[in-house]
């Protein structure tokens, strides 16, 4: 029996023959991205580009790239490989337009806590109801010599009240502090969260950038990790930017 996903693939590389002299002749990208938008109006694109097979696009939607025919008459969901090499060529693309400018991001609007001497870095867009943002600081904590700069990011469809416990967190007499004793112990700030606090700005930009999970870590190379890793693969990327700038000098050590 053949499985779905083949009977779908199918379709679309048919789709992808019949649309191919149509779409050398007349199309851009401007017209797929046009058509794509009829087809799903309630999805915005954020990049399109021709995939590496012809007649199909590559369009990123949110965290994801879905594929499409010139015409957006079919839509496929799935990793593209390279039977000749086996490279996940969906996951290098995504790589590629996921990355984020590091030294674009306003740090102040951060939690900043070092551990050791702060020699490597990372910013983490984080809710405080997010069990595997705690998972992520559990981790942490046995990751040396790193700067780490939270965003939050309250995600309330999925965690009701996280933006208060956000205001919250950042209120209290020592944000860093309370970040870490509410995400390891589960201890709610006893601050209302009535102060100037990013959490807006934050959460836009990080609607922004593209995030839409969490917890997501963004590193200095501008590579972007989706989603909670143990302690030695955060050692082993943190390792592989220790030549990056270092962080700014200050904060609160522990």
């Amino acid at each position: 029996m053949r499985k779905p996903w083949t009977r779908w693939l199918g379709l679309l590389l048919l789709a992808a023959a019949t649309t191919m002299t149509v779409t050398a002749r007349a199309g851009d990208l401007d017209a797929v991205k046009r058509n794509f938008a009829k087809r799903f109006p309630k999805l915005e694109v954020r990049k399109i580009a021709p995939a590496p097979v012809d007649g199909l696009y590559q369009v990123l939607v949110g965290n994801r790239i879905l594929y499409t025919d010139a015409n957006a008459d079919y839509v496929l969901l799935g990793n593209l490989i390279d039977a000749r090499t086996r490279q996940n060529l969906t996951a290098k693309q995504l790589h590629q337009w996921l990355r984020v400018d590091f030294s674009k991001l306003p740090l102040s609007d951060a939690i900043k806590v070092v551990h050791g001497d702060g020699s490597r870095i990372l910013a983490v867009f984080a809710d405080p109801d997010c069990p595997f943002c705690k998972r992520l600081e559990h981790a942490l904590q046995s990751v040396p010599n790193v700067t780490v700069y939270t965003f939050l990011f309250p995600i309330d469809q999925l965690h009701p009240g996280a933006t208060k416990l956000s205001e919250a967190i950042w209120c209290a007499p020592d944000r860093a502090k309370a970040w870490e004793t509410h995400m390891l112990h589960g201890t709610v700030p006893s601050a209302p969260g009535s102060c100037k606090n990013p959490v807006a700005r934050n959460v836009k930009l990080g609607h922004e950038l593209g995030i839409s999970s969490t917890p997501t870590l963004v590193f200095p190379d501008g590579n972007v990790v989706i989603g909670a890793i143990g302690a030695p693969r955060l050692n082993q990327l943190l390792d592989a930017y220790r030549e990056l700038p270092k962080p700014p000098a200050g904060g609160k050590a522990r």
